[in-house]
């Protein structure tokens, strides 16, 4: 894998560019190099913003028609060479192949590009009267900077680059510095099919350059795209403030499943189980709390156990395997940290101790209260609390009590019901009996300080238009 990745490069007004400076990618479930990534700074993004500066003219005046083809054209590229980006996601990730693992993630790409490019927004006649005809049409910004992060590096790309392309806006990418390389390499195939500056990268490890700050705070670009934590949207917010940049922030969420008492325990295990575990709990709109009806409770914690202790955990190249290490040290560190703190509260039902390098196994802990910073904090990794309730408002009560609203889930035999208790939440996704089943047809977005705007469908393809009318 390091060989071949020596290759990868930024990709700059269709040109390979090779900065003088590479840094070294991280395999976390082995601790040996997945490979090296351009060391990009300031010079090489100043490069990128203006050449994808000079291709918006002809690309923003190209035809409704032609940017669906161009956009299905990269989705047929992505799919050409699926194993290869599988891959390196693997290799830099750590996530296994199979199950919900990177090559999921690559036909996830292939299916959001897809549907992206089939949707369109077309000129609206808001008036056509005697006393005259308004119009309204939606324009693209300009240059869109998109800043993904590690957990699903070529996933997310595909989920910001695509519906500016198909809005007719061109884009400057920057990966996360722990999985560059399956996005850079995603941007040159794209680059295959697509005119010179149409999308351009850049990518570094921060020791130099911010490249994320830069981004933000740069005349060039219209408009950012970030999916990541709170506190660093934040900062994305912050700098961006002077340039007037339109925002999508999809940052941290803390989600709450709200089991009722009615729910069948063995029935519900498995989707429990994966709403929490999905790549090894990495994911924004995973379940990271789970409250539980005393009636089930033990019956809920006993079916969920059972479930878990079958998942194999392993290295990613492992077919068997469902579940990898945590991505990176700071995470695990985390994760570690948090779980620590909660054994001495509640009891671990299964996992508990830090495996080898990075791995850390699913861990279920039942016992804990609002009070624990494993319930309150976003641990973002492989590790459960269960919190007991006898009253439905005090469930609802707690898990809105939190300053961020990014998905929920409720979980019982009466979807009415369910319905009821889920308009109650303060979040942006409402899941019945499933959790974070995301499709690229409906809005996604958070409340709260999980961020603002939206992705996916055609709310979130006016993200990257202004509103223009025109009164005849």
């Amino acid at each position: 894998m390091t060989d071949e990745t020596q290759n990868i490069a930024l990709v700059i007004g269709g040109e390979r560019v090779q900065p003088d400076a590479r840094f070294e990618v991280r395999n976390p479930a082995t601790g040996g190099l997945a490979g090296h990534a351009p060391n990009a700074g300031q010079d090489e993004l100043d490069r990128a913003v203006a050449a994808a500066a000079a291709a918006f003219p002809g690309w923003s005046a190209k035809s409704d028609e032609d940017l669906q083809a161009a956009c299905m054209a990269v989705a047929d590229a992505i799919e050409a060479n699926a194993e290869e980006l599988a891959q390196l996601v693997t290799a830099e990730q750590g996530k296994p192949l199979g199950g919900v693992g990177s090559r999921w993630e690559i036909g996830g790409a292939v299916a959001w590009a897809r549907y992206t490019a089939g949707l369109s927004l077309p000129m609206q006649v808001l008036q056509d009267t005697n006393e005259g005809r308004v119009e309204m049409y939606r324009k693209p910004l300009g240059v869109v900077g998109s800043i993904t992060p590690w957990n699903f590096p070529v996933l997310i790309a595909v989920w910001h680059i695509l519906p500016a392309l198909r809005t007719g806006n061109t884009v400057v990418s920057k990966p996360s510095p722990h999985t560059p390389l399956a996005s850079l390499r995603l941007i040159e195939l794209m680059n295959g099919v697509l005119p010179p500056g149409v999308v351009n990268s850049v990518s570094g490890d921060e020791t130099g350059v911010n490249l994320g700050a830069a981004m933000s705070s740069h005349e060039g670009i219209s408009k950012i795209v970030f999916t990541g934590s709170c506190a660093t949207g934040q900062k994305v917010m912050q700098s961006s403030a002077e340039t007037m940049k339109r925002l999508t922030l999809e940052m941290g969420g803390n989600d709450a499943g709200i089991v009722l008492p009615d729910a069948d325990p063995q029935q519900i295990a498995e989707a429990l189980f994966w709403g929490a575990f999905i790549n090894n709990g990495q994911t924004c709109a995973a379940m990271k709390r789970l409250y539980v009806h005393d009636d089930i409770h033990d019956a809920v914690c006993d079916a969920l156990v059972e479930f878990a202790r079958k998942i194999p955990v392993g290295e990613g190249t492992d077919e068997n395997a469902l579940l990898g290490p945590v991505q990176n040290r700071m995470q695990f560190d985390k994760v570690s940290a948090l779980v620590e703190k909660a054994k001495t509260s509640g009891k671990v039902l299964l996992g508990g101790e830090p495996g080898e390098g990075q791995f850390y196994p699913p861990t279920i802990i039942a016992g804990m209260t609002a009070d624990d910073p494993l319930v309150y904090e976003e641990q973002f990794g492989p590790a459960l609390p269960i919190i007991r309730y006898h009253d439905i408002e005090d469930a609802i009560v707690q898990a809105n009590a939190l300053d961020v609203g990014l998905g929920g889930s409720v979980w019982s035999a009466d979807v009415e019901r369910a319905k009821e208790v889920a308009k109650r939440l303060e979040c942006g996704s409402v899941w019945i009996n499933s959790h974070g089943m995301i499709q690229p047809n409906a809005p996604f977005g958070g409340v709260k300080k999980s961020g603002f705007g939206v992705e996916f469908g055609e709310e979130g393809l006016k993200e990257y238009t202004d509103i223009q009318v025109i009164f005849a």
